[in-house]
């Protein structure tokens, strides 16, 4: 890959990250003031800096509390940021269930509750019912990181396991005014799923978690199976939502139109094939290597030059106990089925600058990728099968690694085809 071409992906994606940046984000979404106190909730990888650019906007007095994932707060005037363990959960998390169900107790209906909610929020916010702890949270995210479930049917089991989730946060609040303002990180956008709907209820009840737990051999033990079972969650239609709102005000579609705006200006044409993918990483790589390969070779259904982006969020069943995340095996996937092919490009990364559990938001990879890996003694295939992309890129020294950008809408894919 050129350096050229790096750079310009780089480009492609500062340019998403800048269109989804919380204080532009926010701009235009305040809500009216209240008569009584204004109480700032959030939870999620983005929701500190939301808490930050709230905070300079709305002026004094404020309140509240944010979780947001180790290493990812910022400094705040008045609300309490608590840093707390990502993809699984831990005891400061568990405290800071505990500390935002606090935040919104003995309100009345003079006071207002805004939530900023972003993605990743679910494993922030341990809760368990009563009679569990956090041993049970932290096998419950366990098993579902493994079982390979789209975002939707983990939430559907999460929201049935908590006592935060599913809407079940804006109960504790009432009567007081509950404003969501949500950066969606989920295919479709629907708030009830981004963090597991904190403030959002849904109409999912307790056959949709156990209809997941069945369809994608999610492992839990039976005590946790018959709680979610047994456990219907608050809905729409409960009066003590009646006078709340919500809105998403950051999604992958704006993050991959600015991407391909910048693209245009840059004299290159831009396609979104969509903003709402889901999958199994690997196999979503091979799709997009096809595509890739029908403009390289045949012109088609895209001409030459391109830009070819998408969004969403794909899955990852794990089998192996190599190191990586959803976008660098749809890397290592893709870099396969692209394999010889001269003048493709591509880059994937998570928006929130972290890819699974290591440092890197995802990495670089092109026609010449596999061929390298092979030249330094490595199997591609065998890196595949044992979910250790990262080793992969890391040997290459194709890892993309901007650190965290106080954001989060989910994967990120360009593929540049000259």
């Amino acid at each position: 890959m050129t350096e050229a071409d790096r750079a310009l992906l780089t480009r492609l994606f500062d340019a998403a990250i800048a269109a989804v940046d919380p204080a532009r984000a926010l701009a235009g979404h305040l809500p009216d003031r209240p008569r009584g106190r204004t109480v700032v909730i959030g939870a999620g990888k983005g929701a500190a800096q939301l808490g930050a650019a709230f905070e300079d906007l709305w002026g004094d007095p404020v309140e509240g509390v944010i979780v947001t994932r180790a290493g990812y707060g910022c400094a705040t005037r008045h609300l309490k940021v608590i840093e707390a363990a990502h993809p699984v959960p831990d005891e400061a998390g568990m405290a800071a269930g505990e500390a935002l169900l606090d935040a919104v107790a003995g309100l009345t209906a003079d006071d207002l509750v805004v939530a900023l909610i972003t993605g990743g929020g679910s494993a922030l916010l341990p809760a368990p019912p009563t009679g569990f702890g956090l041993a049970d949270e932290q096998a419950l995210n366990r098993a579902l990181l493994s079982s390979g479930a789209p975002i939707s049917a983990m939430n559907a089991v999460r929201k049935h396991f908590s006592r935060i989730k599913g809407g079940r946060l804006a109960l504790a609040a009432s009567p007081a005014r509950v404003v969501t303002l949500i950066v969606s990180d989920v295919p479709g956008d629907d708030p009830a799923q981004v963090a597991s709907g904190p403030t959002v209820p849904d109409d999912t009840g307790p056959e949709a978690a156990m209809a997941a737990i069945e369809a994608y051999g999610i492992d839990l033990p039976a005590h946790m199976t018959a709680h979610i079972a047994a456990t219907p969650g608050p809905t729409p239609q409960d009066p003590a939502f009646a006078h709340n709102s919500v809105t998403v005000i950051a999604s992958a579609a704006h993050a991959l139109e600015a991407a391909a705006d910048l693209a245009r200006a840059e004299g290159l044409p831009a396609a979104i094939l969509s903003d709402a993918i889901e999958g199994e990483a690997r196999e979503v790589a091979r799709v997009h290597a096809a595509i890739a390969r029908e403009v390289a070779t045949r012109n088609r259904p895209f001409a030459r030059p391109v830009v070819i982006l998408s969004g969403g969020e794909t899955s990852v069943t794990v089998k192996g106990k190599g190191r990586g995340g959803r976008n660098t095996e749809f890397l290592l996937s893709l870099a396969r089925g692209i394999e010889g092919v001269e003048g493709i490009a591509a880059l994937a990364a998570d928006t929130d600058g972290i890819d699974g559990s290591e440092d890197n938001a995802g990495a670089f990879a092109d026609g010449t990728t596999v061929a390298r890996l092979r030249e330094m003694g490595h199997d591609p295939a065998a890196l595949l099968a044992a979910n250790d992309a990262w080793s992969a890129f890391a040997a290459l020294d194709d890892l993309f690694s901007p650190g965290p950008t106080g954001t989060n809408v989910n994967d990120f894919r360009a593929l540049l085809i000259r």
